[in-house]
């Protein structure tokens, strides 16, 4: 086993919505060994300012990478990945770093049969438009439509996935859209907390829809990457987690559980702080 196969891959997100990429990793790649971190002081990012995006991103990966050496990073959040990646990219030329908009972007154009794609995601996502430009890049004829919903984010964290509340606000966004004959036939769930509501969205929205996780999808491309590059952690054990939250453990370990489907204890989860500034930002 080399040693840079036996690092760990890091994931950031602006809070616990990640831990659905981290699941679906764990669930592919079971021996890999893991790091997150979630930067809960400073969340939500999909209703900040693009500058105030990239500069939280780039803070909160560097206090990842500080912890130590990683073989890859994993930007497990759609409105750093949309605003961000660029500026990761440049920050740490050593290590590949994967966002999670591309993957979901892939599998939207692969699953549509019309070519008419529904991206629900956050305000700065859709107004980024990174979803737009990377399925245009794919499909240059498909129509993509954006909704931003906000709200989708407190029921997935408060575990208020199924039900009356949820299919309430669910209608609120997607009202119109999926009425008629010409509809979406595909909608891209471009927020890692969105897959909790999969199941009532797809009530909803109604039949004859696929809906793309870009967890499951993002966890694919990891894999890939890996096994291309003979980077896999060959070891045949279970691999282990490290928890970080820069504010809150509690309260990320009760919600984390939600996200992983299983129980994590504040004990799990390391507080960090992230300084105001970092030594090499390239936020512009």
């Amino acid at each position: 086993m080399t040693e840079t196969a036996s690092l760990p891959i890091g994931l950031f997100d602006s809070g616990v919505g990640g831990l659905t990429v981290l699941k679906a990793l764990q669930e592919r790649l079971p021996c890999e060994n893991y790091r997150f971190l979630g930067d809960t002081a400073r969340l939500p990012y999909g209703t900040k300012g693009r500058d105030t995006i990239i500069r939280y991103t780039l803070n909160a990966a560097h206090r990842l990478v500080s912890v130590g050496a990683v073989k890859m990073l994993v930007i497990a959040c759609n409105t750093a990945t949309s605003c961000a990646l660029p500026s990761l990219r440049k920050d740490f030329p050593d290590i590949p770093v994967l966002g999670v908009v591309e993957p979901g972007a892939r599998a939207a154009v692969r699953a549509t049969r019309t070519g008419y794609i529904a991206v629900l995601a956050t305000e700065a996502t859709i107004k980024g438009g990174a979803y737009q430009e990377a399925i245009f890049r794919l499909r240059p004829d498909a129509r993509v439509v954006g909704r931003a919903c906000p709200l989708f984010v407190p029921l997935a964290e408060e575990g208020l996935v199924e039900g009356e509340i949820a299919e309430a606000v669910e209608r609120l966004y997607v009202s119109g859209l999926f009425e008629g004959s010409d509809r979406p036939d595909t909608v891209v769930l471009g927020c890692t907390h969105y897959p909790l509501l999969r199941k009532s969205l797809a009530r909803v929205i109604g039949r004859g829809v696929s809906l793309v996780d870009s967890a499951e999808v993002t966890a694919e491309s990891v894999e890939e990457y890996l096994t291309g590059k003979n980077l896999k952690n060959p070891s045949g054990v279970p691999g282990e987690t490290h928890f970080m939250a820069t504010d809150n453990a509690q309260r990320f370990a009760r919600t984390g559980g939600i996200f992983l489907g299983r129980e994590l204890s504040e004990g799990d989860v390391e507080l960090v702080d992230i300084p105001s500034s970092i030594s090499a930002c390239s936020a512009r």
